[in-house]
């Protein structure tokens, strides 16, 4: 059985349908499809076209949302340049995806089905890596355990993505403000 590129606008419509389940749920955990088709300027029919339940878009959600969250990581090149630079595009990255990490981490049962699932990429550089570059070239305080600064991290990533969505900051200034509150809370002066 042969698989039929989907067109540009099919494409277009798919990840649009994806972005905003991921970003209407984020907000919503009760949202209903009406609302998901919505926010996505779609009609419930066509949602139903694509996805013909509430499960199997779910489930493409998630794996749409992990491979936005792999991509702007990537992106931010982690293991390139000085640790600090790199810390910076990579808050930066995660909050430009702020949506999808809310999506995937704000309720622990959204990815109790998918843990089988995923198996870390170990070609790929980690936050950890970072962190512990950044310890060994004197840059974040090495008294902290890099999983506890990684964990600080994803918690000031969150608390800019809410704060926007609460507006009680700009969005443009979320990442400038969490990388601020970040390197004055890990760096070493």
């Amino acid at each position: 059985m042969s698989v039929t590129p989907e067109s540009g606008t099919r494409s277009r419509t798919r990840r649009a349908i994806l972005s905003a389940t991921a970003s209407v749920l984020a907000r919503d955990r009760t949202a209903t499809l009406a609302d998901i088709a919505e926010a996505a300027q779609v009609g419930r029919s066509t949602l139903h076209r694509y996805f013909p339940d509430r499960q199997e878009l779910l489930n493409a959600a998630v794996v749409d949302s992990f491979g936005a969250v792999e991509r702007s990581m990537a992106e931010a090149a982690v293991d390139q340049g000085p640790p600090l630079e790199a810390m910076r595009r990579l808050i930066t990255a995660m909050v430009d995806v702020g949506d999808r990490l809310a999506f995937l981490f704000g309720d622990p049962r959204v990815l109790e089905e998918f843990s089988a699932c995923f198996e870390p990429d170990l070609s790929v550089p980690t936050t950890v890596g970072l962190i512990e570059r950044g310890q060994a070239e004197g840059v974040f305080d090495p008294e902290l355990s890099p999983e506890w600064i990684q964990q600080l991290l994803w918690a000031l990533t969150y608390t800019g993505w809410e704060a926007a969505e609460k507006g009680m900051l700009p969005r443009h200034s979320v990442a400038a403000t969490v990388t601020r509150t970040f390197e004055n809370g890990v760096t070493v002066r």
